[in-house]
């Protein structure tokens, strides 16, 4: 694990309450994906949008996937109740609300523009209400809070270089540039043009990689698109020069726990890598993704997680500072997120 202070151990029925309590940052977690089905069916009567589903109950219990594609295909029938820019900022303060009760302090949100230019609306709406939201973070729930754009991997490079002009006239709004949407078939390489254009610009890049796919993603997200984050990155436990580079780099990776056990990147949490790669140095973080349709906000990855893997506080206190280490955060804002965290471990019975 990282050369961070030693904490003092915590009795295992006490752990839980450590994991709800430390402070944290949350890096990996798509703003379309905390979608709530209570949400979505008011968003849809405020809009006049027909759903398929008679209730909301109904639309949860179709929450079961087999993979990433079939999450993907009920995960953008739901976007369509999102119509206005007041519905893009009341699903990020609905988010922020539940960051704010498991104690995040920064989150550093995906979403992505295609998918709704898709469906008729325009690039400034959506960025508007969410950026609108994140402004209102510090002062309605004591977060900082900023936006990462996703391309979508399975449209072209053309249609990404479009999506970025798009943005441009809200370059301030936007910290970072990412690449979401089915992995399998559609390798990083194939956006080399469009993040060397966003990096031209000053964007901080990210991207997903060696979710469902092989390490060689991960290893074309590093050396063709230059990112500083490798959103999942599970799969490099299959590559021992690659888990040796991840370690040697410190390159973070935001693992999503419940989301691999959803969409079955592994079946079992017990099987889950994410103490491996604690244990081999890397800089994993743990996030929710997609928490509407995965089972659970952060805490619920956190406290899931340890309690499969028989995890310690000095592995919860690793993942909650790599959390911060890792986001885009001033470094003044970080020590101070730091102090808080520290604080806690130090006054935790």
């Amino acid at each position: 694990m990282a050369t961070y202070p030693t904490v003092k151990s915590v009795a295992a029925d006490r752990m839980p309450a450590l994991l709800r309590a430390m402070p944290k940052a949350e890096l990996h977690m798509h703003i379309e994906g905390s979608l709530e089905p209570e949400l979505m069916f008011a968003l849809a009567k405020r809009n006049n949008v027909p759903l398929r589903f008679p209730s909301e109950q109904a639309l949860r219990d179709a929450y079961v996937f087999n993979n990433l594609q079939e999450f993907l295909d009920i995960y953008h029938e739901g976007t369509m109740v999102l119509k206005s820019e007041q519905d893009f900022y009341d699903m990020t303060c609905a988010y922020l609300a539940r960051a704010q009760a498991d104690n995040v302090l920064h989150t550093e949100i995906f979403f992505d523009t295609q998918t709704h230019t898709g469906h008729g609306l325009s690039a400034d709406v959506v960025i508007n209400g969410l950026y609108r939201a994140c402004a209102d973070a510090p002062a309605k729930f004591g977060i900082t809070a900023s936006l990462i754009l996703c391309f979508l991997r399975h449209l072209s490079e053309e249609e990404a270089f479009e999506c970025l002009e798009q943005a441009l006239p809200l370059r301030d709004k936007i910290v970072g540039i990412g690449l979401a949407s089915s992995e399998v078939g559609h390798p990083p390489e194939k956006f080399a043009k469009v993040y060397a254009r966003a990096k031209q610009l000053g964007f901080r890049l990210v991207a997903h990689a060696g979710e469902e796919a092989p390490p060689a993603y991960i290893w074309s997200a590093l050396d063709v698109l230059k990112v500083e984050r490798i959103d999942h990155g599970v799969q490099a436990i299959h590559d021992a020069a690659l888990m040796q580079r991840l370690a040697k780099d410190k390159m973070p990776l935001t693992v999503c726990p419940l989301s691999n056990l959803k969409l079955r990147v592994f079946p079992t949490l017990k099987q889950h890598n994410i103490g491996t790669m604690l244990d081999a140095g890397i800089m994993a973080t743990v996030n929710s993704d997609d928490p509407a349709y995965f089972g659970g906000y952060i805490n619920e990855n956190f406290t899931q997680t340890f309690a499969a893997l028989g995890l310690t506080a000095q592995h919860a206190y690793t993942l909650a500072r790599n959390s911060f280490e890792a986001s885009f955060i001033d470094a003044s804002v970080r020590a101070r997120y730091v102090d808080r965290l520290d604080a806690t471990f130090a006054n935790f019975t």
